[in-house]
Order: structure tokens, then C-alpha cells, then sequence
């Protein structure tokens, strides 16, 4: 079983283990849009591969249809390497060429020297959003994307699906009873809301806790108390994101006393898929947060499997949070261990907002700010299957286990493409797909900078 070092989320061995997954999934638009180019080897870039899972299922898919030879550019952050994205590279040769280049996403109109055909990239909007330059950066590179795709060519997205609602800054009231969740909102709430980078700073964005019909500071929660919290909802979806990132990462660390395998083969032991029903792999550490008794009860419903042990899912996941639930004291004490593994999660995921446009709000706002380039093509989905919900069904089977209204989890994918103003009837099947998605409001936006343009 590998084991997870605590490092930034730019080491290669974070790469390699904990984000190198889901390969089908973030190269599933990228695929169907080369086989929407017209000439015979198209030019295409991957923004942030990672440890190259989307680059080893492009290799296969391009393998496996035997029809097309793509040229493939890779962009990664400068001082970024990760040994399985460097196998993937090698292993492209007999689907094409695959150069590796460094440099940040926001200047990839001076990384490449001609336009290209496609442009894949997953998360890369709440990276930028995050550690490069907030609301600025995200419309600067919705600018230059147009102007390094050739006209009709496509950007291929995927980032974490945001929430059902007209905005971000929707008021909704959520009610916690688990002391895990209530211990994880009084340590993180505050730190994400003073230091993290996100939109929530009017006041009609403040986080009101109400415990036994008194307002009291997030950060003194009486975990032994329901409290019911009123908050705009994308600062719930942060909450919950950031939950379920820093248990996979204490889990991760082993310092629970025991390590689940959440890579590879064994982490995807489904009893029920659609229910989001699998079977855990673990194996126990030396490092014990776990009383005598919750370990002996969770030998007692486990089964021994090769060199470690499997159990049932619900079962696991009821254990451990008591686990969890004492991490988070000793942390919040200032334990060293725990201590250390907290802030080890703080400094790579803490800060990030993962959440900051619906998919009403990204549609509008690609569409519109592509059209401030002056390429005289505007970035659009064409049609309807142009943009998907990939639900992720094991952690909305947790949330719905633990909060009384969870927001579900998922990813989202758009296929954008760069269609010229000219080309009429393109723009008006463009329009007619994500008029189910948009409000009145985001489409008259689009309309309005269409038609600005000519």
C-alpha cells in the first residue's frame, strides 16, 4: 500500500498518488473534440496535466480508433515534475508528438507559438481564481483563450460542479448536529473566510451561527449543541469541499491510526455504484487516534484481505469519524501530530474557494469576456451534450448520511467552441443549448455581447 507524503500540492509525489485519477473523465471532451477537427493531425494543448491520467486515456483513445495523429503540448507550472506524467509522455509516441513546456495559464498566449485546435484543462479556473489574481485573472484568461484557438477549434473544461441556484450569494440556512462537522466549522470557517481568497465580503455574505436561539461566533461552536447556520450557499459548498479534502487527507497520512487505500484498483470496490455503496481497503498504523475499543470493533466488522483489511463503507466511514472527530480536538489543542498534518492541509487546499460560479454564471461569463478579445469568435457550447454533471456518488452517500440538506457533489464539463460571429447558424445552435442552463438575465448578457461585436 503507498503511502501519501504531506507536501504542496505541486510535489510530484501529491501528483502521482492523490490527483492522478479520473483520466476518462477529465479527457472525455477532449476526445469527442478532436473528433470534431477537421484536418487530419490537430494541434492540441493540455493546461495542467498533472500525473498525466487524461494524457495516458487520450494515448489509448487515439490508439484505439487508429484515425488521427494529434500534436500534443502539455503546460505545467513551473518547477512542477511528476514521474508518472513523465511515463504518460513517453508512452504518447505511438499516438503522436508530446512536448512537456513550464510556464503559468494566465500567460499561455506567449507559451505558444501558433493557435491550436483544442485546449483541455480541469480545475484550472478555481486555481487561477485562487493563486492567480482572483475575478482578474479568471476574465484575462478568458480573454486570451480565443486568441490561441483557431476559429471553430474547442476548450475542453472540467472543474468541481458548484451548486443548483441563480448565485453563489444565495442566503440558505443549513442545521449541523455531527461534532465532527461542528469541530471542522469552528477551526476552518474562519481561517477560510480571513485568509482564504473568495467572494464572499459584502454583508449580506456573513456566516450567522444560532445556537439554543443565540447568535454566537463561529469560531466558539459548542460542538454539543445543533447549530443551525445561515450563510450564502457557495460558502456551504466550500465548507462541505473542504471537509470531505481534509479528511481524505488525514486519512491519507495515516496519523489516524489506520490508512484507507483511496488510489488505484482497491479504491473503487463498488458494492453499488449509483448508490455510491463501495467497500473500504485499510490498513492499521502505528499511530493511534483510535480507542482500543473503536479498533477492536473495526477488526471485529472487517475481513482480512491479502496484507490488510476490507470493510463495508457506511461501517467505515461511521467509525472513523470519531477517529476524526478526536483529530480535530488534539489539533485544535495543539497536539503536534495532528497539529502538523492540519496545517500541512491548510497551507495546499485550505485558502482555495473550489466553488465560485454556477454553471448559468461560468456559461455567461466565458461566452462574454471571450468576445472582449476581438478575435470575432465568441466561446460557446453547440450543443446539448456539450455539457454534462458527473455526480460523485460515494460522497454525496456520506453527506447525506451526515447533514440534514447537502449540497450534491459532482463535477461539471463544458465543451466550449470558438465559433465565429459570422457563422450565424453555429451561434444559434450555441444559443439554443445553454438557454436551459442560463437565466433570462445571463443570456441576455450573451446576446448583448454577441451583437456588440457585429
Amino acid at each position: 500500500m503507498k503511502t501519501f507524503p504531506q507536501e504542496q500540492k505541486t510535489s510530484a509525489a501529491y501528483l502521482d498518488l492523490a490527483t492522478n485519477d479520473h483520466g476518462a473523465e477529465k479527457g472525455l471532451l477532449a476526445v469527442r473534440a478532436l473528433g470534431r477537427v477537421k484536418h487530419a493531425r490537430p494541434r492540441m494543448v493540455e493546461i495542467g496535466p498533472g500525473g498525466g491520467s487524461a494524457v495516458e486515456h487520450l494515448a489509448a483513445q487515439l490508439r484505439e480508433s487508429n484515425t488521427t495523429t494529434v500534436d500534443l503540448t502539455l503546460i505545467e507550472a513551473p518547477g512542477v515534475v511528476s514521474q508518472s506524467l513523465l511515463r504518460a509522455i513517453d508512452e504518447f509516441g505511438g499516438a503522436g508528438s508530446c512536448v512537456l513546456t513550464h510556464g503559468l495559464a494566465q500567460d499561455i498566449g506567449s507559451l505558444l507559438s501558433e493557435p491550436v485546435d483544442v485546449i483541455s484543462a480541469s480545475a484550472l479556473m478555481h486555481e487561477v481564481y485562487s493563486y492567480g489574481g482572483g475575478y482578474g485573472g479568471l476574465r484575462a484568461m478568458m480573454r486570451t483563450l480565443p486568441t490561441v484557438l483557431r476559429p471553430g477549434g474547442f476548450f475542453a473544461y472540467r472543474d468541481i460542479y458548484a451548486v443548483d441556484a441563480p448565485s453563489l450569494h444565495e442566503r440558505v440556512v443549513q442545521s449541523y448536529g455531527s461534532q465532527s462537522w461542528l469541530l471542522f466549522l469552528r477551526m476552518f470557517a474562519r481561517q477560510y473566510l480571513d485568509h482564504g481568497t473568495h467572494p464572499y465580503h459584502h454583508l449580506d455574505d456573513e456566516l450567522v451561527a444560532d445556537q439554543n436561539s443565540r447568535i454566537v461566533p463561529v469560531g466558539e461552536l459548542d460542538i454539543r449543541t445543533c447549530a443551525v447556520i445561515t450563510a450564502p450557499v457557495g460558502l456551504f459548498r466550500e465548507v462541505q469541499r473542504h471537509y470531505i479534502t481534509l479528511r481524505d487527507h488525514v486519512w491519507r497520512s495515516g496519523v489516524l491510526g489506520f490508512r484507507p487505500v483511496l488510489d488505484g484498483q482497491f479504491a473503487a470496490d463498488w458494492l453499488d455504484f449509483a448508490a455510491g455503496h463501495k467497500r473500504v481497503h485499510f490498513a492499521f498504523t502505528e499511530t493511534d487516534w483510535l480507542s482500543d475499543t473503536q479498533k477492536a470493533m473495526l477488526r471485529a466488522v472487517s475481513e482480512p484481505y491479502a496484507d490488510h483489511f476490507a470493510v463495508d463503507g457506511d461501517i467505515f466511514d461511521e467509525a472513523t469519524d470519531l477517529a476524526l472527530k478526536a483529530f480535530l480536538a488534539a489539533a485544535e489543542q495543539g497536539e503536534t501530530d495532528c497539529l502538523a498534518t492540519w496545517e500541512a492541509w491548510l497551507a495546499r487546499e485550505g485558502r482555495e474557494t473550489y466553488a465560485y460560479m454556477t454553471a448559468d454564471e461560468l456559461l455567461a461569463t466565458v461566452a462574454t469576456h471571450s468576445v472582449e478579445a476581438r478575435c470575432d469568435t465568441v466561446l460557446i457550447p453547440v450543443a446539448g451534450d456539450d455539457i454534462l454533471t458527473s455526480p460523485r456518488h460515494y460522497y454525496n452517500r456520506f453527506l447525506t448520511k451526515r447533514l440534514s440538506n447537502p449540497l450534491p457533489d459532482g463535477k461539471q464539463l463544458m465543451l466550449f467552441q470558438n465559433v465565429p460571429l459570422r457563422d450565424t447558424e453555429t451561434l444559434m445552435r450555441g444559443l439554443s443549448a445553454i438557454q436551459t442552463l442560463c437565466s433570462k438575465t445571463s443570456l441576455a448578457r450573451v446576446h448583448a455581447a454577441i451583437h456588440s461585436r457585429g
